[in-house]
């Protein structure tokens, strides 16, 4: 049963501004001096443009739909020169409380858009048809909930929410809303993860009996800040206040894919982590390491070291008849057993196919397929003009934020965290 929104503001009353309709989790409305002062929020932005909603329902009336960015950091931009490609999405406007960002977001735009400094003052705004929030984790809940009043459509960069609370009344609010929500975790998109995800259910791999997990990087994960003031804002990722470090920003994709493929959710997980390479005041963990406990027996290992960066990223899915290894865009499947140079007709799920073993990387499981969040953002796209759910939704990605929260929680904590039933 659904509770009113209502029930979960009292809960967050603590944490957010009596006077709004639904209590923000941090103060992020401000002045640039208070942000300044208070080491502030790192982004939130806003759009304009053509009105093409049908006041009748979520149709376009149009073939275009005019989004805004809120947050147009390192990720915001980068999404912002992928929807500058696609037909039929536009970037009205771009919002950031930090200027120079903001300047970066409407140059990248590279065609008439608005500027905003107050992502409340873009929702205002009625020609916009939906908002892409790519701010700083801690907004995300608060942003989403006052974009589905303003009746915008949402696509919430992952992780979708911070925080066990603030989780479930996004949640709510968002299963209360005839708008469209999809959650930023772009692998669910992609057409070649997608086709992995049906060999392993098929009984490809056999029995799934357990997954190794990794996102390795060579690097401090720092941005450069061009005044000390705004250490926070900018790399806001170190900083618990309003990040869930590597588990969030990486291990998240991750996590939802387990899910996914399992379609289930951790029982229960355990972890630690430390600041062990990078002392340099930051708050969140520069190496973590999870393991998280799946029904029948399956276990879930993720791993993130940012001072060494062999492998990269993989996700190894275990099985009893063979192993499918997973890259950014390319997967490849290790049968169990003797191996051969014997062409194996249905590897990439075409009958008569040929695929011949590659000594390193076995046999190449090959499907077309765009880059994942080109892929997510042209899904998006025809989610809000055709008015379908997305494959990446509310439910796909509450899971996994609740799941992200269990693996800092335990980590943080030194405990074992549960899952427990309302997080269904």
């Amino acid at each position: 049963m659904i509770r009113p929104i209502d029930s979960g503001n009292e809960r967050m009353k603590k944490a957010g501004n009596p006077k709004s309709k639904y209590p923000i989790l941090i103060l992020i409305q401000m002045k640039r001096r208070d942000f300044i002062i208070k080491g502030g929020l790192a982004t939130t932005a806003t759009i304009a443009g053509t009105s093409i909603l049908s006041s009748m329902n979520n149709n376009i009336e149009s073939d275009t739909v005019n989004i805004g960015v809120i947050g147009t950091g390192s990720r915001g931009n980068g999404l912002i020169s992928i929807i500058n490609k696609i037909d039929g999405l536009r970037v009205a406007a771009c919002c950031d409380v930090i200027p120079f960002r903001l300047k970066q977001g409407i140059k990248r735009v590279g065609s008439k858009s608005k500027a905003y400094s107050d992502y409340r003052k873009l929702l205002d705004n009625k020609d916009i048809d939906a908002v892409l929030i790519s701010s700083t984790f801690n907004t995300h809940s608060q942003i989403a909930i006052d974009a589905l009043d303003a009746r915008k459509h949402v696509y919430c960069e992952k992780t979708m929410g911070k925080g066990i609370e603030g989780i479930k009344i996004m949640r709510e609010k968002v299963e209360m809303s005839s708008k469209i929500f999809q959650t930023g975790h772009q692998y669910h998109s992609s057409k070649l993860y997608m086709h992995v995800v049906e060999l392993i259910k098929s009984g490809k791999i056999g029995q799934v009996l357990s997954f190794e997990c990794q996102w390795n990087r060579q690097g401090d994960w720092r941005r450069k800040v061009p005044d000390p003031k705004l250490e926070r804002a900018i790399n806001w990722r170190m900083y618990r206040e309003y990040s869930g470090g590597l588990v969030a920003e990486l291990c998240s994709h991750q996590i939802d894919f387990v899910n996914w493929v399992l379609g289930s959710t951790p029982k229960k997980v355990m972890g630690v982590g430390g600041i062990d390479y990078w002392k340099d005041g930051r708050e969140t963990y520069d190496n973590i390491h999870l393991i998280y406990d799946y029904d029948n027996g399956v276990r879930a290992k993720f791993t993130c070291l940012t001072a060494n960066a062999k492998d990269d990223y993989q996700i190894r899915v275990m099985g009893s008849k063979g192993t499918i290894i997973l890259g950014y865009a390319k997967a490849w499947f290790y049968p169990e057993g003797e191996y051969t140079k014997k062409t194996m007709g249905d590897v990439d799920g075409v009958s008569g196919a040929t695929a011949t073993w590659e000594k390193t990387k076995g046999y190449p499981i090959k499907v077309e397929h765009a880059d994942p969040s080109a892929q997510a953002l042209i899904d998006f796209k025809d989610y809000v003009i055709n008015n379908t759910t997305p494959i990446s939704n509310v439910k796909t990605g509450s899971h996994a934020a609740f799941a992200v929260q269990m693996g800092l929680d335990a980590m943080y904590n030194g405990t074992i965290e549960y899952w427990k039933e309302d997080y269904n």
